[in-house]
């Protein structure tokens, strides 16, 4: 009869001692001013200033652990604003601002509706991915920032067909729920801008970007800079919607005067549908995206 586990442990877990610790009845030890915490388990010494080279590498380690161990290989990002609503929200907001006779509510509410279609869009496409893919030796997971509108759509669409997506939250000054179609275990939450947009690229092998603002636009071009200096990968960036984007940016001027080269015109594409997008996927990656041999289904919502 054996007397020992030829491989067991050396030394207790820190979660055993975290437990011993927290079952110690030390009195004269548990007030604010004691150090006699375990350092791992004292928050307060963790959001010491002098703590934040500690803080942004568990910010890095943390998702990037648990998507290993969700089996996470490769995710398709979708940008986009956050307030962009659904149609169905959009109409509400028209009728009601009608009802009320409010005319700058109703100016507002019309501006909504315009853009809704992106909405929709954007959860067609999570949702084509979402299925096209989960048959694959490789599935692609949508991954967003977790917060609403665009965000909202692309983890809901994942979430219409049964899939797993991923949230990328951040911390706001105006607090900012993740929305309710995100996996519950692919729910992060960051305080370093930085760091949350290395997680976006990490694992993506397209980036999917919608209109939007300040932050969007941030999340595009940064990601952009980053292939044309070859600091990453080059990958299709496929951007929703062409009127809005060459309204908003004059992408010739920067040609003309000399600021990006013309092949620099060639990082990104320009797309109006899901089938659109999920085609140029396809012509992009060829065998990788049909990896099981079998024909991918058609998408409706």
């Amino acid at each position: 009869m054996k007397k020992h586990n030829l491989t067991g442990r050396n030394f207790p877990t820190a979660q055993q001692d975290a437990a011993k610790d927290a079952a110690k009845n030390l009195a004269r030890y548990e007030g604010p001013e004691s150090s006699y915490k375990l350092a791992f388990t004292d928050s307060a010494f963790l959001l010491r200033e002098e703590m934040r080279p500690v803080r942004m590498q568990l910010e890095l380690l943390k998702p990037e652990l648990i998507q290993d161990e969700q089996g996470i290989q490769s995710t398709i990002v979708i940008f986009g604003s956050a307030r962009i609503v659904s149609a169905e929200v959009a109409q509400r907001l028209v009728d009601d601002a009608s009802a009320a006779g409010d005319e700058a509510a109703l100016a507002i509410a019309q501006r909504h509706r315009r853009m809704s279609p992106y909405y929709e869009e954007a959860r067609r496409f999570a949702a084509l991915v979402t299925e096209k893919s989960k048959h694959l030796e490789t599935p692609l997971y949508v991954v967003t920032g977790g917060g609403p509108g665009i965000m909202e759509a692309g983890n809901r669409g994942a979430f219409d067909r049964g899939g797993k997506s991923i949230g990328l939250n951040i911390v706001l000054q105006h607090e900012q729920a993740p929305n309710p179609y995100i996996t519950p275990e692919l729910c992060f939450q960051f305080h370093y801008f930085g760091l949350r947009k290395m997680h976006f690229l990490m694992r993506s092998v397209a980036l999917v970007c919608f209109p939007g603002g300040f932050g969007t636009l941030d999340e595009l071009f940064e990601a952009l800079t980053l292939m044309q200096t070859g600091k990453s990968r080059r990958r299709p960036v496929l951007l929703f919607g062409r009127e809005f984007w060459t309204g908003l940016l004059n992408f010739d001027l920067l040609v003309e005067t000399g600021m990006i080269s013309a092949l620099d015109l060639q990082l990104f594409r320009f797309v109006e549908t899901a089938e659109e997008a999920w085609a140029l996927l396809e012509a992009e990656y060829g065998f990788e995206l049909r990896e099981n041999g079998k024909e991918l289904p058609a998408v409706d919502l």
